[in-house]
């Protein structure tokens, strides 16, 4: 497993981004996205934000961040969201991709925060066309 710390910058960001995307590594993408400010991320993904980032970020928040922390999984997928080439990236997910983010919004309506809403959640839905 990847050893990740905070990164100091958008570049370092990128690179350890792109070693856990390269590695499949969901586990090590969790611990950076649980050390990682969700405010940060717009300026941390900069103009890098792909596909398979985002997959791989929706991946590892279902499998390790919302059952434990849904408030933190909420604001990553809220910020995620504000990130240059989002919506460019939305529009090219796959259906099963699509599936892989409902089902994190699933998880998220299971396991109530007091970080949002219910109204919160919908809205957040919309914005991910779902």
């Amino acid at each position: 497993k990847l050893r990740v710390s905070e990164p100091s910058s958008a570049y370092d960001f990128g690179q350890i981004v792109n070693a856990v995307n390269a590695n499949k590594d969901k586990a090590a993408c969790a611990d950076l996205l649980t050390i990682t400010d969700p405010k940060k991320l717009p300026v941390l993904l900069s103009n890098k934000l792909e596909g398979e980032i985002l997959l791989i970020f929706i991946q590892s928040l279902e499998h390790y961040v919302a059952g434990k922390d849904p408030g933190l999984a909420y604001q990553h997928l809220f910020y995620l969201s504000k990130a240059e080439r989002f919506k460019v990236v939305l529009a090219l997910l796959s259906r099963n991709e699509k599936e892989e983010v409902h089902r994190l919004f699933d998880l998220l309506l299971e396991n109530q925060s007091d970080q949002y809403s219910l109204e919160d959640l919908e809205s957040l839905k919309r914005v991910y066309e779902l």
